[in-house]
This record gives structure tokens, sequence and C-alpha cells, in this order.
């Protein structure tokens, strides 16, 4: 063989072989820098930009798609110890001319943390208003979305601050009492009674608790790798002692039934979504807000866990759609009565 053919391949060889062997060493040695990598890398495929607003001293990190235009624009809110990027499952469904705005919650991911800062359900609303002002998000009525916790802040902020949305939609919200514990609220009546409250099972430390927190999570069963599972707990352990901090201030008396208290107030055309098999915060929460709330429209959706987002990420977003669909064909036909 020709000295130079040979030469080619063996750089070819060596140029594919370098990332395929960095991909390798990411995955057996720094699965938490793999994970990164890959909402990085999903994010710029969505065509989510990432930003960062400033309130006196204090910076909400966020990410966006499109511009304000004649539709509403959504803004999303997480749930506990989550971040913004959980909601990219959601964003792929939802079409590319919708303003999206995703936030960090306050003191997750890129948000400030501050040890002075309120992180009670009514705290967070507040911090949430913030954020709004400081990128104009409420020129004009916005459509608001929030999960578990988020779901809890987002039914408390449409309740204070009404004039900035226009509709909102819950997801497997928390805030709200139950007449059916759930198998985590007997977990954690289990752990109180042993006085082992630190081991919270939405809080892992290790991957084999990673595991049973997905499970707990989830009611697809999703087969996910001790590697991968060792990087999301590798992520997360840094932030852990702060979670314990959160959870503990957003199930105390003054947060545990925020939503409940406030339901009354809300006003905007509000949906309700909630897996029919979630073990996280019972279902029956969604019959209390269809009994509140005037204009309520709840969908059930079999097979499904607490993990809307995640589980059945398309037909969340369809859902959303629909709602909005509605909306607005409801309006077009009151102006034109």
């Amino acid at each position: 063989m020709d000295l130079d053919v040979l030469n080619m391949f063996v750089i070819a060889g060596g140029t594919l072989a370098i990332p395929i062997l960095a991909f390798v060493a990411s995955f057996l040695l720094w699965p938490s820098a793999l994970i990164r990598i890959y909402y990085w890398y999903w994010r710029r495929a969505l065509g989510m930009q990432v930003r960062y607003a400033n309130y006196d001293d204090y910076q909400f990190c966020y990410s966006y798609r499109g511009r304000p235009g004649y539709r509403p624009s959504i803004l999303m809110l997480h749930g506990f110890s989550a971040h913004k990027d959980m909601w990219l499952s959601i964003v792929k469904f939802l079409p590319k001319n919708l303003h999206l705005v995703c936030v960090d919650m306050p003191g997750h991911e890129g948000t400030t943390r501050s040890a002075l800062d309120d992180y009670s359900i009514s705290g967070q609303a507040k911090r949430i208003h913030q954020f709004v002002e400081c990128i104009k998000l409420n020129r004009r009525p916005f459509h608001l979305v929030g999960t578990s916790m988020g779901g809890n802040v987002a039914g408390v902020y449409a309740a204070q601050y009404p004039e900035d949305i226009c509709s909102l939609t819950l997801i497997c919200p928390a805030g709200l009492p139950s007449t059916t514990d759930s198998k985590f609220i007997k977990q954690l009546r289990e752990l109180q009674e042993s006085d082992r409250i630190d081991r919270i099972p939405l809080i892992p430390s290790t991957p084999e608790e990673m595991a049973d927190m997905l499970k707990l999570c989830s009611y697809v069963r999703f087969k996910v790798p001790q590697q991968i599972l060792q990087g999301l707990v590798d992520v997360r352990i840094p932030h852990n002692d702060f979670y314990r901090k959160l959870f503990l201030e957003i199930v105390d008396e003054k947060s545990r039934h925020s939503l409940h208290e406030n339901m009354s107030k809300i006003k905007a055309p509000t949906q309700v979504i909630w897996g029919k098999q979630d073990q996280v915060l019972d279902v029956s929460g969604a019959s209390i807000l269809a009994s509140a709330i005037p204009d309520c429209h709840v969908y059930i959706l079999e097979n499904c866990g607490h993990s809307v987002v995640v589980e059945r990420p398309r037909k969340t977003a369809n859902l959303i759609l629909e709602f909005l669909a509605l909306l607005h064909s409801i309006d077009n036909h009151k102006k034109q009565a």
C-alpha cells in the first residue's frame, strides 16, 4: 500500500478515535459532565438561548425561544430541585414561532441562591414577579405553566398578580390538601416517626436512591444505566443541603397549602393536567381545583405518574396548545358577538 494512503487512513482513524474515546471516558469517569453537555446540545438543537436578568443584586437565569407576538408568551416554572432544561422535552413539540421562557426558580441552577432569601411559596411568587418585570414579559398578559412546586408557585402567582396572566396551566401542582395519602406522603410520615427526616426520598445521595426517586416519580419505568444514575447524583450532591432547606420551607405550615388558600382568587381560565398514577401528589387534587376555580379544564393522563413533563411530553404540549386555541376561539367569538 502507498505510504501516503496508509498515513491518510491512520490520520482518519485517529480523528474518529479521539471523540469516541472522549465520549467513553466521559461516560465512565465524568458522567455528570456528559449530562451537562447533553442539555447544552439539546438547548442548541431546539433553538433555546440562555440569558440572565438582574433585579437589583439578584440574578435570574432563563432560556427563551421566539419573540412576543399576537399569541400569548408562555412562562414555564419547573419543580423542586429541577431546572429550566426540564422543559426541553415539551419545547420540542411546541411551534417555533411561540415565545417561550423557561426560568430557573429561586436558588436553582443559574438563579441566585441566598441564605437570606424567602423560599416560601409566596416568596418565590414574588421573585418570579420581579423576573417578569425585569424582562418586561407582562407588557401583555402571558400564559403561565407550572409543575409540582412550580405549579404551587404558578397558582399563587395567578392569585396575587392576576393582571399579568391571561391563562394558567397547572401540572400535578403541590400546595393542596389530599383525602388520599400518596406513597411519598406515607414515606415521609414513616421517616418522621423514625427521626430520619434527613432521608427525604426526593433528595437522593446515591445511585440507588436516585433509582428509587425515579421509580417514585414515574409510572413509566425508564432503564437508566448505572453510570448515568451516578452522573445525576453527582450533579445534585453539591446542592443537597439547599434542597433540604427548601423542602422544609415549602412543607412548612406557611407554604404547605398555599395553592389551596389562594385558589379562590384565581380568575384566569385554568387547565389542570395530572398523571393518574402520581405517587408523589395524589391525583385527587385535580377535583379540588376543579370545584374551586370557575373556568377549570381538567385532564387526567392514564398510565402516567408525577413526572408528566418527562413521561408524556407530546401529549402535554398538545393539551397546552389545544387549551390556548380554545381560549383564542372563545375570545374571538366574544369580540364578534
